[in-house]
C-alpha cells in the first residue's frame, strides 16, 4: 500500500536509454564517430544499471 506512489527507477532508466539511443543514431548518421562512441558507452552503462535493478 505504501509503495503505491514510489517511482520505478528502472522505468526512468529505460526512458533515458531510449533518448540516448535516438541521439546516438542521429550522431552516427551525421558522421561524428567519436561522439557516437561516447554515447554507446553511456548506453552500455545504463543497460548495466537496468540489469542490476532487475536482479
Amino acid at each position: 500500500m505504501f509503495g503505491l506512489f514510489k517511482k520505478d527507477p528502472a522505468k526512468a532508466l529505460k526512458k533515458e536509454l531510449k533518448v540516448k539511443s535516438e541521439e546516438a543514431m542521429q550522431v552516427q548518421r551525421s558522421g561524428d564517430l567519436r561522439k557516437y562512441a561516447v554515447l554507446v558507452q553511456e548506453i552500455e552503462e545504463i543497460e548495466k544499471k537496468i540489469h542490476e535493478l532487475s536482479k
